[in-house]
Formats: structure tokens, sequence, C-alpha cells
């Protein structure tokens, strides 16, 4: 079986959703593994979040499920309950980390200084989030904070598009991209899964054809 990190870098993309109601839940997740994206960050950014990941993994169990804006200790709770597989905040909280260490539950925190990533480093962490990405200096500012840190890898989330996915992705210090430009939420409102499928199979073929020449040494 796959540890979490390996499916990460397989997978290459980690669409961030934000599901406003449950029953989109179901058609959304089929959608995305028909493109060719079986992964979803479901945010906690709603109340039907809990919801929605208990539908995606019940319904479509080989899915790559986590929950993501996780702000407190009960949102975690309620995820892993729901089946989430890993859990995404925004910031590093140590209290909301060290609960999902002891727990043995993946959790990959915000990470946006040297100062942050030397606590997720303390604690054995080997994948964080970088969020914003964008506003924070993007795939440069990530190579500078990874060079002391060897081993560490980075999750670059907010801002990350099809137009500037391929600089990250070729990068060593990202495992995988976390983007919401092929699950834009009034696309799921309108029920247009035809297109969020269509953009999952963009999004799929560009990764895996930018990983292809990243391996090759391209």
């Amino acid at each position: 079986m796959k540890s979490v990190t390996e499916t990460l870098y397989d997978t290459g993309i980690v669409p961030v959703v934000v599901l406003h109601d449950a029953k989109d839940a179901a058609p959304l997740a089929k959608a995305l593994c028909e493109g060719g994206l079986p992964c979803a960050e479901v945010t906690f950014r709603t109340d039907a979040a809990q919801e929605s990941i208990e539908i995606m993994t019940r319904e479509f169990p080989d899915m790559f499920v986590g929950a993501g804006t996780v702000l407190t200790i009960e949102q975690v709770e309620q995820a892993v309950k729901a089946g989430a597989k890993f859990i995404v905040s925004p910031g590093f909280d140590p209290e909301i980390v060290d609960y999902c260490l002891a727990k043995n539950i993946p959790v990959f925190p915000g990470c946006i200084t040297p100062s942050e990533v030397a606590q997720a480093v303390k604690r054995g962490l080997k994948v964080v989030k970088f969020f914003p990405a964008e506003s924070f200096g993007g795939i440069a500012t990530i190579k500078a904070i990874a060079a002391p840190y060897t081993g560490l890898r980075f999750m670059p989330t907010g801002g990350v598009n099809a137009g500037n996915l391929e600089k990250y992705l070729e990068s060593k210090e990202v495992i995988a991209c976390g983007g919401s430009w092929m699950v834009k939420s009034d696309l799921i409102k309108a029920g247009r899964f035809d297109e969020i499928k269509a953009l999952a199979q963009e999004a799929a073929a560009l990764a895996a054809r930018v990983r292809k020449g990243a391996e090759n040494g391209k």
C-alpha cells in the first residue's frame, strides 16, 4: 500500500474543494476520479464539509480524501471520523500538529517562514503546506527556505493554477500542488460536473507530463 506522501507525489495535484451542499459531493468526486484526479482536500470552511467527506469516502473508497482549513482539534476529530485520510491546516498550529502526530494522523501544516519550517522539522514532519504560495514569493521562496532543510518537501497552495503549475511541479522541493481552478465553486453550484471532469483531465495530463520531464532530467 502506498504511503500518504507517495500518493501525493503520484497525484501531483490536490483539488482544494469548497462544498456548500453535501449533495454535490458524490457527483464532484465522480468527476474528479473520471478526470484522473482521484483526490480532494475538502475544506472545513462550510458546514457541509464533514458530510461531504463521509459521502466521498463511502461512495468512492479508493479516492484520496482529506480535510483542509482545519483550525481546531474538534475539526480534526470530525474529519477523521468522516473518513479523511489526511489533515491540512493553513498555518502552523502546534496543538493541532502535536495532536495529529500523537494519533498517527497524517498532517500538513502551513509553513511560510523558516521558523515555522524549523518547528515542523523538529517534530519529524516530511511534508508541509506552503500557503498562500504566490503571495509569498512562490517557488523562489520555497527553494530558498528548503535549502537548509534537506529532506523536507512542500505542497504549495494559493494562487497555483494551470498557468504556473509547471514551475512548481518540476521542482524537487514540491511533492504536489493544491489548487482549485478545476473545482471552482460556480461550476459546482451550477452542476457543471462535465466541465470539472474536463478541467481535471487537463490538469492531470499536465502534471503527468511535467513530472515525467523532471524525472528524465528535463
